[in-house]
């Protein structure tokens, strides 16, 4: 197991291959709140933290307004994150999974991260063809800033057989 706030290769791409992480925030009354999310790796900021983007698409959610999403309020309230990225296999020499701790901040179409909220929906749409339907660029994203990350097991890339997909 690995403690760092700096991602390695190997973390890196396990996580660039993942298709979604859950996202753990703390509600109001202090119980842990969690959730599934897509996500994508960024670009690490100046001081070498990893980056990650979730959109606040447009899937139905109990709230149509991204601001009134329970992991929305959450992260204004308090900002600190973790995100789990795990392998699950019956063979259980390929477990594997990459803990985040992070710093979230909302991101929003307009104002002085357009630049970076409009890279992050790019990357996005890249990585999941189903974003081509949804407006992304009108949407605030969610950007977590790495402080901590922790791994474990076997984060080799999975082999797929000829023929299988």
């Amino acid at each position: 197991m690995t403690d760092r706030h700096v991602l390695d290769g190997a973390e890196r791409a396990f996580l660039a291959a993942a298709r979604t992480a859950t996202l753990a925030t703390i509600a109001p009354d202090g119980r842990p709140r969690l959730v599934p999310i897509c996500f994508v790796v960024g670009v690490d900021d100046s001081a070498g933290r990893a980056r990650l983007y979730s959109a606040l698409d447009e899937k139905p959610k109990s709230s149509a307004d991204p601001a009134a999403l329970a992991r929305v309020r959450d992260l204004l309230a308090r900002p600190e994150a973790t995100l789990l990225v795990d392998r699950w296999s019956e063979d259980w020499d390929r477990l594997g999974w990459v803990r985040l701790d992070a710093r979230a901040d909302v991101l929003e179409p307009a104002g002085g991260e357009a630049e970076e909220h409009d890279a992050a929906v790019a990357a996005l749409r890249a990585k999941y063809p189903q974003y081509a339907a949804h407006r992304l660029e009108d949407r605030p994203v969610l950007r977590f800033t790495v402080e901590r990350a922790v791994s474990w097991g076997d984060l080799a890339p999975v082999r797929v057989a000829r023929g299988h997909r």
